[in-house]
Parts: C-alpha cells; sequence; structure tokens
C-alpha cells in the first residue's frame, strides 16, 4: 500500500469500465492504491484497463476483498463518501474538509482511505458505520447525482491540493521582464514613427501624451520577448507607409512628368 496517500476503496463496483475512469483520475491526482470489494462482474476485467487510458497502475495493483471490513483492516482514518443524509452520527464533510483530514492523517503516518458505493445504490448505512466521517460533495440539489469517478475525481483532486496547490510547471511560462533599456529603446522607436505619423498633435501637448503612453505600456511589464516582437510590428509599419508613400509619389510623378 502507497502509505503517503490515502487509498480508494470501491464497494460492489458495477462497471468495469467506470473501475477504468477511477483508475485514470487516481492517476491524475497521484492515487494509486485501489480496492474493489465484491464486483459484479468478477476480477480483472479487461474493459477496464481499456477504459484507464494508460493509466494502469492502479489497475495493475489492485486488490480484490469478499468483505468492506477486510478491504478497510490497515486504515486508520476512513472517509465514506455519499449524497444521501444519513441517520449515522458522524461528522459530514466537504471533499475539502475531508481531504484536510486525510492529509493530517498521512503525514502523521497513519493511512487512510476513502470509500465510494457502487454507482447504482452507493453506501448501505451499515457501510457507512464503519467510517470515522461522511464526505459530501456540495452539489445543486436539484440534481444530486454524480457517476462514480466524478465522485473519486473530486475528492482527488482536493487531496492533490494538499500536497500542492500550485499550478503545474511546464507551460512555457513567460520570460523574465525586459530591461529597463529595451523597453525604453522600444518606446523611442516607437515616438519616433508616431512623430513621422503625425500623432502628436497638437505639438505642446506631445510631452502628456509621451508619458500616458509609457505609463499604459509599462503596466504590461514587457518580457524581452515581447519587446522584440513589438519592436518588429512597428518596423513593419513603418515600413508599410514608407511603401505606401514612394507609391504615392510616384503617382504624382506619372500625372505630371513636367512638375507643373
Amino acid at each position: 500500500m502507497n502509505a503517503s496517500a490515502p487509498a480508494v476503496i470501491l464497494n460492489e463496483p458495477q462497471l468495469a469500465q467506470n473501475i477504468g475512469a477511477v483508475a485514470r483520475v487516481m492517476a491524475n491526482f497521484g492515487l494509486s492504491d485501489l480496492r474493489l470489494v465484491r464486483p459484479r462482474d468478477g476480477w480483472p476485467q479487461q474493459r477496464a484497463w481499456a477504459s484507464a487510458s494508460g493509466a494502469t497502475w492502479p489497475l495493475d495493483g489492485a486488490r480484490v476483498f469478499d468483505r468492506l471490513e477486510d478491504a478497510l483492516a490497515d486504515l486508520h482514518l476512513i472517509m465514506a463518501t455519499t449524497a444521501r443524509p444519513r441517520e449515522a452520527l458522524l461528522p459530514v464533510l466537504t471533499p475539502r474538509e475531508a481531504a484536510d483530514k486525510l492529509a493530517a492523517a498521512v503525514d502523521g503516518g497513519l493511512a487512510a482511505g476513502l470509500i465510494f458505493g457502487g454507482e447504482r445504490a452507493g453506501l448501505s448505512s451499515d457501510d457507512v458505520a464503519l467510517a470515522h466521517g461522511l464526505v459530501t460533495v456540495p452539489v445543486d440539489t436539484a440534481f444530486r447525482s454524480l457517476n462514480l469517478a466524478q465522485a473519486v475525481a473530486i475528492n482527488a483532486y482536493e487531496w492533490r491540493l494538499t500536497r500542492s496547490a500550485a499550478a503545474p510547471s511546464g507551460f512555457g511560462g513567460l520570460d523574465a521582464p525586459a530591461g529597463h533599456a529595451e523597453v525604453v529603446g522600444f518606446f523611442e522607436q516607437l515616438e519616433r514613427e508616431l512623430d513621422a505619423a503625425g500623432f502628436f498633435h497638437p505639438p505642446e501637448k506631445r510631452p502628456s501624451m509621451v508619458r500616458n503612453l509609457r505609463i499604459a505600456l509599462g503596466r504590461a511589464n514587457l518580457s524581452s520577448q515581447e519587446v522584440r516582437t513589438l519592436r518588429g510590428v512597428v518596423t513593419a509599419l513603418s515600413k508599410g507607409r514608407g511603401r505606401v508613400l514612394a507609391k504615392l509619389a510616384g503617382k504624382r510623378s506619372a500625372d505630371d512628368p513636367q512638375g507643373v
């Protein structure tokens, strides 16, 4: 058993495809200890591996039990998931609250687990009585039903946040901010081209217009790559304007070859 993370116990799961989908979300969020109690169609079933989309290790290591009590025997903290009110005098927690308790137990060296009921009927009152707390997803009361993999995914996600709440790395984050000289060089290039285009009008307002432009662009905290890109944009626009002016000049010469 992976004692550094909770076990996922599926009590009387019905469809192999759902078991495979559960394995997939377990792998997404760093869980691997999968326990199956009386799977309806026996075990193993190839359809589970097909539904796991490559997340095979929870299935490869899955253990099968005849009794829920046996599946829980080595655990110190057990949470039972349910969408229905229960008579059991147990604390009722959201997945986030339950994840915090599971994390505290695991970090303290204790084995923990989450029980999920079968697709059709969920957990019985006797099953729930084996747990230390109930976990209920705060879904809309107009439609409480979650499929098995959804329920596991929500709880597994909350567990994962106890390990790391940061967004994953490797998404090609922004470069470091550009140096002051790079940014000022871009500002000066842009201002030269705006001067040439007659943008700063009336002339007496030029200082305040330049200042406002620099403040607005400075708020972007541009990276070196972004500065290079913007300088390329300004260069392309200025070359385009030059070609247009040259073409117009040529047209005027053609219309008035004598220059009169």
